[in-house]
């Protein structure tokens, strides 16, 4: 439950680099990383609706923790996979269906900031969002 709220994002780190490994073009990532992502999440025991809002799309998504469920990408990159939970972070594992490749994410509240860390290809990144 520590997840609940309007999440607003903060600040970035090697967000670029990260779009960039991703095959993001250049263009797409210099807007991404000005996307001005709001998260809306919503847990009710292993459920969750979560709102992605952000300068370029508005969608909602409802996942039980475990199930694994397609997702797509700001970018149209296709994905399946599922979140878990190990102790307090959330955690996701998701296969490209483009290339096979493994996108894992990382949610977990650190002071009062949500913390969301990307790894893909050996390049993580971290996302910072404020209450």
């Amino acid at each position: 439950m520590a997840f609940d709220g309007t999440w607003k994002i903060d600040r970035n780190e090697n967000y670029e680099k990260f779009m960039e490994a991703m095959g993001i073009g250049m263009m797409k990532r210099k807007l991404g990383a000005h996307d001005n992502l709001k998260i809306t999440i919503q847990q009710n025991g292993d459920k969750f609706h979560v709102k992605e809002a952000s300068n370029f799309r508005n969608i909602e998504i409802d996942f039980t923790l475990g199930v694994s469920f397609e997702y797509s990408l700001a970018d149209g990159t296709e994905l399946t996979g599922a979140w878990t939970m190990e102790g307090d972070k959330l955690v996701a594992t998701f296969t490209r269906k483009d290339n096979g490749k493994v996108l894992k994410a990382i949610r977990e509240i650190v002071g009062d900031e949500l913390v969301q860390t990307y790894i893909y290809e050996g390049v993580q990144s971290k996302r910072y969002f404020k209450r």
